[in-house]
């Protein structure tokens, strides 16, 4: 054991993180959104309105209407996704919150940071990159799409042409499933308190949904970080990727080296090179 752990600690050594002052951004308070399980536990996610307007939009209109309180986390599928909102069909949407709006799936062209296509072919997508404010882009020729790597947040649907309200949300909690890029809206990540939703009981009904004898996590609050008291707002700050110790940091990834690696692999998925976000200092 102590020979993993000094070796792991090589390696985090080997990883440059000298971003520079000014490559860490605020994120608004209305991009943040704070969900409240039982026990006070918090799950800290950073929505991506630039990318799925419509759907940010009700997510907001959710959270302000309190919707999400007294709902719970009801489906946890191991390697899968971990699922929550919801209620029952008599459960009203707020005023003004659309049930399906447009398909915010993918958007043409391809807003990676220039230079940021990733030196390996991506084995969905023509090519993969970062955008300038930390997202993990996939491009197809004429679109692009957000990617579902860990611990990013989309909207969960019925069969197309449902395109889902935003009441019921999911994120991922293993391997990504890449197959569901462009088939669904991503609307965010999360960015803290990500064990609360990965390390709960697994589900065994259908689908890592919970059956009846099993105890579904309830959702005390869900609320805009700009809905709070000034004082209880969190603060978190992306790491702009539009500078060239970011680009460091890539090639470090792509091209690992000191003495753990004995074979560097001159590449790197998109998913395993997701921009940090931290508090705020």
């Amino acid at each position: 054991m102590l020979t993993l752990i000094l070796a792991l600690a090589a390696l985090a050594q080997t990883v440059p993180s000298d971003a520079a002052p000014e490559d860490w951004k605020a994120i608004p308070d209305n991009e943040m959104l704070v969900m409240t399980l039982k026990g006070g536990h918090q799950v800290y996610i950073r929505l991506a309105p630039r990318y799925a307007p419509a759907h940010v939009a009700n997510i907001r209109k959710l959270a302000e209407a309190r919707w999400w309180d007294g709902t719970s986390v009801y489906r946890v599928q191991d390697n899968y996704v971990t699922q929550w909102g919801g209620g029952d069909d008599k459960t009203a949407l707020p005023p003004g919150v659309i049930e399906n709006p447009p398909a915010e799936y993918e958007w043409p062209g391809f807003d990676a940071v220039k230079g940021f296509s990733f030196a390996k072919p991506d084995s969905y997508a023509a090519k993969t990159g970062v955008s300038a404010d930390g997202w993990p882009l996939a491009n197809y020729g004429a679109v692009t799409s957000l990617t579902h790597c860990y611990s990013m947040v989309g909207v969960a649907r019925d069969l197309a042409p449902s395109t889902g309200s935003g009441a019921e949300l999911y994120t991922v909690i293993g391997h990504a499933p890449r197959a569901l890029d462009r088939n669904i809206a991503i609307v965010g990540r999360i960015v803290e308190g990500m064990q609360w939703l990965s390390s709960l009981e697994r589900g065994t009904a259908q689908l890592g949904v919970y059956a009846k004898d099993q105890v579904a996590t309830p959702i005390l609050s869900v609320r805009l970080a700009s809905q709070l008291p000034e004082d209880e707002r969190p603060h978190f700050q992306y790491r702009s990727t539009d500078n060239p110790r970011f680009a460091a940091w890539i090639k470090a990834r792509e091209n690992r080296d000191g003495a753990f690696f004995t074979v560097p692999m001159g590449g790197v998925d998109v998913c395993n090179a997701l921009p940090a976000v931290r508090r705020a200092q």
